[in-house]
């Protein structure tokens, strides 16, 4: 009888501790961000899924919302994180105040950072898409309007229709009319502008006192984390009364106070007159010196 009950609880105890490790197997163990910062030499730190998969920002995404729809998401997926985004679940460097879903105009869920919608990379390989692989960044630069998405961008790209405080339409020219100006954005896409009476590093609009600033504040700053496809040694920096406003080509950059720091407004274009403060675009002429 002894020995029946000791081989009884051997048993047991043999069961209880496989249906323990069987339990064990089913709960994930990954602690894996769902969003990591990965890098590499040529475009520096940059924003990836959980898997390595490259995510990435379109420039028509000028006002938040997602503007790739129909074919062009065959080939750039959207990217959604889930729900259960927490600061616990991202790498240091990133913050999840930067984060957020919206709802793309087919009723899918996708995630933004900084405000700007992010994607994948899919292109067609013998006639079907597939996503590039793991690490890859293959889709930096294509038409000029898909970048990696990077947390630390002091410039982007944002291709959008111009639009007066007049309610205008303009094209890239500053006659009336529509079309899309790929031009400088902030890294939340907020619109980035020139003022024609400068010149080569000098600011003539800002007073010593800063009491105009609020009109057309300077874009203070001195880092330079820009698209590939811009030249960075074209930018630098004016000393304005001790801070330092971002140039390029020389023309020093400002914000229009009464776009309100709304991504996708330019209403400055028109202020007070057409091309006195325009936006900022690669292909400008230098500022004189």
């Amino acid at each position: 009888m002894k020995n029946f009950m000791m081989l009884k609880a051997c048993v047991l105890a043999i069961l209880v501790f496989s249906n323990s490790c069987k339990h064990e197997r089913l709960v994930p163990t990954s602690t894996a961000p769902l969003i990591q910062l990965k890098s590499n030499p040529t475009l520096g730190s940059y924003l990836s899924d959980s898997l390595g998969y490259t995510l990435y920002y379109f420039s028509n995404d000028f006002d938040g919302k997602t503007n790739c729809s129909g074919g062009c998401l065959n080939i750039w997926p959207i990217y959604y994180a889930g729900e259960n985004l927490t600061q616990e679940k991202l790498p240091t460097g990133l913050n999840i105040a930067d984060f957020a879903t919206i709802t793309t105009s087919s009723g899918a869920r996708q995630t933004t950072y900084k405000s700007w919608p992010l994607y994948y990379y899919a292109p067609v390989v013998n006639g079907v898409n597939v996503r590039e692989a793991v690490n890859e960044t293959k889709g930096e630069g294509v038409g000029n309007i898909w970048f990696v998405a990077k947390p630390d961008y002091s410039i982007m790209l944002v291709n959008a229709q111009l639009v007066g405080n007049n309610g205008k339409s303009y094209k890239s020219d500053y006659t009336e009319g529509t079309g899309r100006t790929l031009y400088f954005s902030d890294e939340k896409g907020n619109t980035l502008y020139g003022f024609k009476p400068d010149s080569f590093n000098i600011n003539k609009y800002t007073r010593a006192d800063f009491s105009n600033n609020a009109v057309w504040p300077i874009y203070e700053t001195d880092k330079v984390v820009v698209p590939s496809t811009l030249d960075k040694t074209l930018f630098g920096t004016a000393n304005v009364f001790g801070k330092k406003q971002l140039t390029y080509k020389g023309w020093p950059i400002y914000y229009f106070g009464l776009d309100s720091m709304k991504r996708g407004l330019n209403k400055g274009i028109t202020v007070p007159s057409v091309g006195v403060w325009p936006v900022i675009v690669a292909g400008m002429t230098p500022a004189p010196k």
